[in-house]
């Protein structure tokens, strides 16, 4: 496996940021991400108010795909509008969403493709790959008093140098389809759930920059 994706499956970027979380503290600044699945009776379990009882544990399948990181789309300007749009109704200058989302999208993991059980990273050098089974879920309470769940999956056969556990964040807390997602991934399990300022993000390939950069101010 080549350094700089080995250094991510680690849990460390080349930029030196953790390998993925999503903010605690800024849940609500990627509200607007949602995908277009969602229904709009589920906004408080999207904005992370939800019960115990609604939780259910979910299947890889759920991710199943090819996926590409929209980190690329916010370097070359294409979610330019997205900060804008963010900038017009939040709270922050349009510079100031794109240097915490420069922060949050960082990863060299361009792409990830999930078949099955089969979870396959392609950074700039290569790629790797492991199968992952179950190793359920853990649901974080955030600063701001709401809550989150993380789905979690655990290597048990692969490249060694496929991460031991990736963790998948998507403001779903069931069986459902998911349209994008957040995606932690590393060798430590307990350490993942404290990553709170790196959030690689992943959306379905197929889908062109322009319509990603939809999708993220149609909500």
């Amino acid at each position: 496996m080549s350094k700089p994706l080995l250094a991510l499956a680690l849990g460390a970027s080349l930029l030196g940021l953790p390998a993925a979380a999503e903010s605690h503290d800024h849940a609500h600044d990627h509200a607007d991400a949602q995908n277009h699945e969602h229904a709009h009776g589920d906004d408080d379990i999207y904005r992370g108010y939800f019960d115990d009882a609604q939780i259910a544990n979910r299947a890889l399948s759920d991710w199943e795909g090819d996926w590409q990181s929209v980190y690329p789309l916010l370097g070359d300007g294409t979610l330019d509008p997205v900060m804008q749009h963010k900038a017009e109704h939040g709270d922050k200058s349009a510079e100031e969403y794109r240097a915490y989302y420069e922060t949050g999208y960082a990863t060299d993991v361009d792409r990830i493709l999930i078949e099955g059980n089969e979870v396959t990273f392609f950074g700039p050098e290569g790629s790797v790959s492991g199968s992952y089974a179950d190793d359920g879920y853990e649901v974080l309470t955030y600063a701001k008093g709401n809550r989150g769940v993380r789905f979690i999956s655990r290597k048990d056969a692969g490249d060694a140098a496929a991460p031991a556990y990736i963790q998948f964040s998507d403001h779903i807390i069931a069986p459902q389809k998911a349209g994008h997602y957040h995606l932690y991934w590393g060798e430590d399990r307990a350490a993942l759930l404290e990553e709170v300022t790196n959030w690689p993000t992943y959306y379905p390939a197929s889908l062109t920059g322009n319509e990603v950069a939809a999708e993220m101010m149609a909500h």
